[in-house]
């Protein structure tokens, strides 16, 4: 067989085959023939390695260009989705679905572009709702976590301090922990609006804004003072399912937030002031009053909100301020994320011209820690 021809195995077989006759001749032409075949083999074994290993390279550089291509299209695809999602022609396809009742032809529409056999929601919108919480001025404080189902968290209700350990004194005493246990356990918060016909022609962004802004911060407020009246609710010393509140008795005086800043725990670090504007009101006229010789709020920021009643207004014992660190001790669980779902229905009030739009959201809001929180309350009238 002609040498160019021959296969590696071929090679190699005829290679061990000549050695084999080598040992075995006694003629020293023979020996010098076989020598001489046996360096044409080698020189063609060299040559297809080197082939072989040329191929190789050839291939892993082909796969390795293949792989990159695969990527940089899925990529692109990425990108294609989140383009398409927030163009004009998406948006208006999703404000008609939430106004259609997510008829199949809108919905196979947006799910056929986006790919993945769901709807995906422009980021416009998702900028709606996200902003809602973020925006607010007490919610923004609160930890957020998005856990399915009932969220258990434990707070300490006792423990001893760390100790100084002499070299050669005596075994320190064992810490006796006490432990809690918060269960979130999440609600769904809704809101109901009724809005014209003229409302529902609205087109697209117009529409989504409309509709998602009044909801969620509907939903977002309801949220803030569900975690507000948690907080009033406390009790003064710790149990095996709630964190305690400390309480001061004062009215709107000079030294009143003073006072409730010395019964927090030395965890709660980015304290602020929570009450009804016109308690606020209150404490600033208790501050004219003496003529601005200190700040009445001792430089906290203060979150005015009627989830808690006025001072004037208040009878005894009423907690009417709250002085704590939000992102300390409180948390929010939201199960299915931040989104807010929506339902329509044209057929209750058609014969008014009026649609009814349900916003949904899916939350559960706690506090979390003993000592976070200071619930300041009403003295005695007069």
């Amino acid at each position: 067989m002609d040498l160019k021809e021959m296969t590696k195995e071929q090679v190699e077989s005829r290679m061990a085959e000549i050695c084999e006759l080598e040992a075995q001749s006694e003629s020293a032409d023979e020996i010098k023939a076989f020598a001489d075949e046996l360096a044409e083999l080698k020189e063609r074994k060299a040559e297809l390695d080197s082939l072989e290993t040329r191929k190789a390279n050839a291939e892993e550089l082909n796969n390795g260009a293949k792989a990159k291509i695969i990527e940089e299209r899925k990529e692109e695809k990425k990108m294609d989705v989140k383009e398409f999602r927030n163009t004009p022609e998406y948006i208006d396809a999703f404000a008609e679905y939430i106004k259609t009742g997510k008829t199949e032809e809108i919905r196979s529409l947006l799910t056929t572009n986006v790919g993945d056999g769901t709807v995906a929601i422009p980021d416009a919108v998702y900028d709606i709702v996200k902003t809602a919480w973020e925006k607010s001025d007490l919610m923004s404080l609160v930890k957020k976590v998005s856990i399915p189902g009932n969220l258990k968290v434990q707070f300490e209700i006792s423990g001893s301090d760390a100790v100084v350990h002499l070299e050669g004194s005596g075994a320190i005493s064992e810490e006796t922990l006490s432990l809690g246990i918060v269960t979130l356990v999440p609600e769904s918060i809704k809101k109901l609006v009724k809005i014209s016909d003229e409302v529902k022609d609205m087109r697209g962004l117009a529409f989504l804004n409309y509709i998602y802004d009044e909801i969620t911060y509907k939903i977002v407020a309801k949220a803030k003072a569900i975690l507000i009246g948690k907080i009033a609710a406390l009790p003064t010393t710790a149990d095996a399912t709630h964190p305690y509140a400390k309480q001061v008795k004062a009215g709107a005086a000079i030294g009143t937030i003073a006072q409730a800043l010395g019964q927090l725990s030395d965890e709660a670090t980015n304290p602020v002031v929570v009450m009804n504007p016109a308690t606020w009101a209150a404490f600033k006229v208790a501050g004219y009053s003496a003529y601005f010789a200190q700040d009445v709020f001792e430089g906290l920021p203060v979150i005015k909100t009627t989830a808690l009643p006025a001072l004037s207004g208040a009878a005894e014992n009423t907690v009417y301020a709250i002085v704590g660190d939000f992102g300390f001790g409180a948390l929010a669980n939201h199960p299915n994320g931040e989104g807010v779902e929506i339902k329509f229905d044209e057929l209750t009030e058609m014969d008014s011209d009026m649609v009814r739009i349900l916003g949904r959201e899916y939350i559960a809001v706690e506090p979390i820690a003993c000592g976070a929180f200071v619930n300041i309350t009403a003295p005695a009238a007069g």
